[in-house]
């Protein structure tokens, strides 16, 4: 894409993000829920909020989407940048959109004399690891959750 630009989340792109952010959420199938959509677009929204977004452009039209936010790491006394989301509309996929994301939060966690930039993503995403292979490197950590039990 000849065209592409990436730069922050505006609050005009509410509706094509959320159409992204569903597409994102569905293809991890997570249950269609418009309440959690609701809550992240107030995070991603809120400059304040610890989570932030970039959007993909291209001819004027929001085609893909990343959320990020700066973690902690004890261990080696730093700040970290965590690419929490990344999707792409399935019909700009191949076309550098998700590199152009990945880009711009390591650019931005550069600025930021940030240590890493790290994400997660399925094991069978193999059109994103394919990607992913080029412009980062695989960690050996093996990931855990624990749902909390919440007292009633």
């Amino acid at each position: 894409m000849t065209d592409l630009s990436v730069r922050p989340l505006d609050p005009a792109d509410r509706d094509r993000w959320a159409d992204l952010y569903r597409g994102y959420r569905e293809f991890y199938e997570h249950p269609s829920d418009e309440a959690v959509v609701e809550r992240v677009w107030g995070w991603v929204a809120d400059a304040a909020h610890e989570v932030s977004a970039f959007v993909a452009v291209s001819e004027g039209r929001v085609v893909g989407i990343a959320h990020y936010r700066r973690f902690a790491r004890p261990s080696s006394g730093t700040i970290g940048m965590f690419l929490d989301d990344l999707f792409t509309d399935p019909d700009a996929r191949g076309r550098g959109v998700g590199r152009a994301l990945i880009e711009r939060v390591t650019e931005l966690a550069a600025s930021e004399n940030c240590s890493v930039v790290r994400w997660l993503t399925s094991e069978s995403n193999t059109q994103a690891r394919a990607l992913y292979d080029q412009v980062a490197s695989i960690t050996p950590v093996i990931t855990y959750d624990i749902t909390p039990r919440l007292d009633t």
